[in-house]
């Protein structure tokens, strides 16, 4: 992440929403960005996550990772509000989180 972010402003962050599109309804996308009123910022050694407040029931409780194989290197979601993905990889279908049981889970 910080290498991603070495050029950019210094208010810059890897910017997360969703969008509509593909063959399961939903994609991820990952852009370069500021944060807009009302996303949600994560900022943890360095590295700084902005996510789109559009997306932020979409997205909660997600983990977002890095995998490198020998021939490529992706970001991966693993996302307890996603109820499909399509087979090639490239889309999913995501049920809003429901915030009260979300902060019922973390108090527990």
């Amino acid at each position: 992440m910080r290498g991603l972010l070495s050029g950019a402003p210094a208010d810059a962050g890897l910017r997360v929403s969703v969008e509509k599109g593909g063959c399961a309804g939903m994609s991820y996308k990952m852009e370069i960005g500021a944060a807009r009123p009302g996303d949600e910022v994560v900022d943890e050694g360095g590295a700084r996550v902005i996510v789109d407040a559009k997306a932020v029931l979409f997205l909660l409780g997600s983990r977002m990772d890095v995998k490198t194989t020998k021939f490529s290197s992706t970001f991966v979601f693993e996302n307890p509000n996603e109820t499909l993905a399509c087979g090639c990889g490239e889309s999913v279908a995501l049920t809003p989180a429901d915030p009260s049981r979300a902060g019922a889970e973390a108090a527990s």
